[in-house]
């Protein structure tokens, strides 16, 4: 039975919070927000803007503003709507077309954050952001050879931003360089070492190129760095499923499962698993689980084996 891989989704990077006021008759509420947001209070942070709003509702920063508190409570469709509001006022607003990208990259529309990034990059050549989040469009769309010239891109304008290297690492994933799939998230991991999708994500290039060792040392480090990193607990179990160690795989799966019950490949790898320890009603169990959360293979398994 072939073994699959849960690669984590392209980042995306939103631009900084604006802390200038346009209306100084909305200075206080508008200041309470900027507090509120740097000390993590994005709900507080969006009341006080909505007051400011609500003195000045043509202030084109307090819309942005409230748009970024909004996405950070992922609530994307709130932020893509002052987002835009933002840009109706301010049909320049470079930072603007940037974050409603980004929403809508975390909304699956690749489509319309393509476009954002189009109309970003636009207004300012210059953004490297505008430049990545529209290579991680273009990665969700398999248009990997494009991404990389816009990864490409990004690295001329700011080499120093780990996830230019994380995204076009996934863009060359689409094309099989795998070498050059472990180069990149090398880089984005000597920028923040503490990048843990990148590390689950390297682990997978290095299971592709069979340096299995290589790759659980990987998996174990993103565990390590985020303990509820279901896909480095699912790639894990992946690779030692390769290596013979079933038990090891049933046990990552286990915990993948424990953080993402939902996850449709951490039940069809436990199912493997259970099957490898002879516990074929268990794998059946799972695999039925697995196909009711949309993968064929285990749905063909049951009929085969169950």
């Amino acid at each position: 039975m072939r073994i699959l891989s849960s690669l984590t989704a392209a980042i995306v990077i939103g631009t900084s919070l604006i802390t200038g006021c346009t209306n100084p008759l909305a200075t206080q509420y508008f200041k309470q927000g900027v507090e509120k947001y740097e000390a993590g209070n994005y709900q507080g942070a969006i009341s006080d803007w909505s007051k400011a709003i609500e003195i000045n509702p043509r202030d084109p920063i307090a819309h942005y503003n409230r748009g970024l508190a909004k996405e950070d409570l992922e609530d994307y469709q709130g932020a893509i709507a002052d987002y835009t509001k933002a840009i109706e006022i301010d049909p320049q607003h470079a930072n603007a077309y940037i974050n409603r990208s980004k929403a809508k990259l975390n909304l699956g529309d690749n489509k319309g954050a393509l476009q954002d990034s189009n109309k970003a990059i636009e207004i300012d050549p210059s953004s490297s952001l505008a430049y990545i989040n529209r290579c991680g469009a273009k990665v969700n769309l398999g248009k990997s050879e494009d991404a990389i010239k816009d990864c490409d891109m990004a690295t001329e304008i700011d080499p120093k931003i780990a996830q230019t290297y994380y995204n076009r690492a996934l863009a060359k994933d689409g094309l099989q360089d795998y070498q050059g799939v472990i180069v990149d998230y090398t880089k984005a991991i000597e920028i923040n070492p503490q990048y843990a999708a990148a590390y689950s994500n390297r682990g997978i290039a290095k299971d592709d190129l069979e340096d299995y060792q290589g790759a659980i040392a990987d998996y174990t480090k993103a565990i390590e760095i985020d303990p509820q990193h279901a896909n480095a607990y699912i790639n894990r179990s992946n690779t030692k499923l390769k290596l013979g160690d079933n038990e090891g795989a049933l046990q990552d799966s286990n915990k993948a499962i424990e953080i993402d019950p939902s996850s449709s490949f951490a039940y069809m790898n436990r199912g493997i698993s259970r099957e490898l320890v002879n516990d074929l009603k268990g794998a059946c169990d799972d695999w039925r689980k697995a196909a009711g959360l949309g993968l064929k293979k285990p749905a063909e398994w049951v009929k085969k084996q169950c």
